[in-house]
């Protein structure tokens, strides 16, 4: 692995553990094994690497929710591919955990790329949705956009209740229970 791809990768997972203000330029270095002049030579400084690793991580989480989502099954057994996938609950989403960063959220470039995979996801659901509902799968009072944001914002709440719980059960609770909602529009 390159120096450039050590430092985005500490600095994801770093992004991840301790926030914007906790993951400092030593500590990137330290966890990557690179030295300050490596660190300026690839990047021009913290909001530069670290815009690199929120990137990173919004890409690979839309190619990992593709991956379900391009499979086989109708719209509803996708979805649900999709949220019962294994996933490390009690760290919270990657991404939804930025939002919670005010030095994030305050930084417009920064932000976007959270911004802009939430809306992909948004989108993605709701056209999941329409298909289903197109092919009669799903129930034709079902609103695709209102129901896509319905399950995003489940998912995310679903994690912030693990962690506030110190426990997965309160995530899984939330995807049964959207999942179960979901259902309900199913058409046999």
């Amino acid at each position: 692995m390159s120096t450039s791809e050590r430092l985005i990768d500490s600095t994801r997972e770093l992004l991840w553990e301790r926030g914007y203000v906790g993951t400092s330029p030593k500590a990137i270095q330290q966890r990557a094994g690179a030295g300050q002049g490596s660190m300026y030579h690839h990047f021009t400084g913290k909001p530069d690497l670290a815009l690199a690793a929120i990137r990173r991580t919004a890409e690979e989480m839309r190619a990992t929710a593709e991956e379900r989502f391009a499979g086989p099954g109708t719209a509803l057994e996708r979805i649900s591919a999709y949220l019962l996938r294994e996933r490390d609950v009690l760290k919270g989403c990657p991404i939804g955990r930025l939002t919670q960063d005010p030095d994030i959220v305050a930084d417009p470039v920064l932000r976007r790329p959270v911004d802009e995979t939430f809306d992909w996801l948004r989108g993605r659901l709701a056209e999941l949705l329409a298909q289903g509902r197109e092919r009669g799968e799903l129930d034709a009072s079902l609103d695709p956009v209102a129901t896509a944001s319905t399950v995003v914002a489940v998912l995310q709440g679903g994690y912030v209740l693990a962690r506030a719980a110190d426990s997965a059960e309160p995530f899984h609770q939330a995807v049964e229970g959207v999942l179960g909602l979901l259902t309900r529009h199913a058409r046999a």
